[in-house]
């Protein structure tokens, strides 16, 4: 296994970068099926969230497996590679297994230990499965990283960290607007980020809420789910004018909330306005804070305060998760690379034994069943003896990374060839031919 993973987030970007980048919908399976069909990528995952995009992918080579990646997802964002590079980050095996288990355990997220980020990597391994692009590397590496995540999230307190993006941004909205139990609130979009800002919005006390939707019919569900109200999307201005906080969280690729209309909402009123924008891209013109009285706090402006709540031993527990679960699945890994080769050495060995036997039962004939057997189990007895030092050391020399030394070594000893699967089978066939000679 050879997975690479080449990717960009809120860690290596700007939002107005990773605004850019963006893909959603159609583009993934179209991406999914270029770089299934790369000279150098046997298989492939696409991960998309609201500030990140990564391609998990198992190559037959490293820089060659880059190269291809690179420019595969510079070509799906509509970006060139060389406008790109300067935010792609590249992890590579052992590296790329540890950060796959991190973002799984939500410490890579922009709200640290944020839990909507395994139902994203369960949704792109879903979509990756639909395209036919994963295989048995990703698809157990991924079943793993999902595990690992809920082990993150239920033997830690992760989860009190950064419940959500969502009650971040409430937080900071707080600041400006005080007890959050007073606002009339106004969500723009009906989707499920904006249907927990309303659920949130709830639990804090918010009794007035108002939906505002591009489809009346959506908007009419949300509203009806939170026992609010929903108004017309097309007199934006006017439900802006009745509101103290709007939460804008939109699947739109544009803007939604245009500088004009917060301008005509905010007309021959004093009280201030808060705006929280959610959306990747942006809903809300950056311009609308021109109006002295309006505040607009967006994923760019949160990016610095997201952090601000984390707790310390948390953090630490899960990195020690983490860290455990890394360091068995690469044992295990590495075990598995020379596994083919011991199945190897002890079939040759096996095949070696029964051709043996066959002869020497063949000069015997006098020799009753019981005392076959006897003969039998000494023989393999002896082979097994003989073969458990080296075939248990060479599997805990591997834990050191050079495993593939250590078995290409047997390999060459015992004249095995480069293709462990061969010996298995050259042996099988010797003891079907060798054995009915002796006979």
């Amino acid at each position: 296994m050879s997975v690479l993973v080449v990717g960009i987030s809120h860690r290596t970007a700007p939002i107005r970068v990773l605004e850019q980048v963006c893909i959603s919908g159609d583009a993934i399976p179209k991406l999914l099926g270029a770089l299934r069909h790369a000279e150098h990528v046997a298989e492939a995952l696409v991960v998309t969230t609201c500030n990140r995009i990564e391609v998990y992918a198992d190559v037959t080579r490293f820089h060659a497996g880059v190269e291809d990646v690179s420019a595969l997802l510079a070509q799906a964002t509509g970006s060139g590679v060389d406008d790109l590079a300067p935010y792609l980050y590249v992890h590579y095996e052992d590296q790329a297994v540890e950060h796959l288990f991190s973002v799984a355990c939500g410490l890579d997220s922009m709200v640290i230990g944020e839990a909507q980020i395994l139902g994203q990597l369960r949704a792109a391994h879903r979509t990756a499965k639909d395209e036919d692009s994963v295989g048995r590397v990703l698809d157990g590496l991924v079943q793993q990283a999902l595990r690992v995540g809920k082990r993150a999230h239920s033997d830690t307190g992760i989860d009190r960290v950064g419940a959500s993006i969502v009650s971040v941004g409430l937080d900071h909205a707080a600041v400006a607007l005080g007890d959050l139990s007073d606002v009339r609130a106004l969500i723009v979009g009906a989707g499920s980020m904006s249907a927990l800002a309303a659920a949130t919005l709830q639990k804090r006390g918010c009794t007035s809420i108002t939906v505002a939707n591009r489809t009346a019919a959506n908007a009419d569900r949300l509203a009806a789910d939170i026992g609010g109200q929903a108004a017309d999307f097309g007199d934006l201005s006017q439900a802006i004018a009745g509101a103290d906080l709007v939460v804008s969280a939109t699947g739109a690729t544009g803007i939604v909330v245009h500088a004009d209309v917060v301008e005509r909402a905010m007309a021959g009123r004093e009280r201030p306005l808060v705006l929280l924008d959610l959306a990747l891209p942006r809903d809300i013109d950056p311009a609308v804070v021109s109006h002295p009285a309006v505040s607009l706090i967006d994923l760019g402006t949160l990016q610095d305060l997201l952090r601000g709540g984390e707790t310390a031993a948390e953090i630490e527990a899960v990195r020690r998760v983490l860290a455990e679960e890394v360091a068995g699945h690469l044992a295990w890994q590495r075990s598995n690379r020379v596994a083919p080769t011991v199945v190897a050495l002890r079939a040759k060995a096996a095949g070696v034994v029964d051709v043996e036997l066959a002869r020497l039962l063949a000069r015997l004939p006098d020799l009753d069943s019981r005392e076959r057997e006897e003969v039998s189990h000494a023989l393999n007895r002896v082979v097994d003896k003989l073969l458990h030092g080296p075939t248990v050391r060479v599997k805990e020399l591997a834990q050191d990374g050079n495993g593939e030394s250590y078995a290409h070594a047997l390999r060459e000893l015992f004249e095995l060839g480069a293709d462990p699967s061969e010996a298995i089978s050259r042996a099988a066939v010797r003891v079907g031919d060798e054995g009915g000679e002796g006979q």
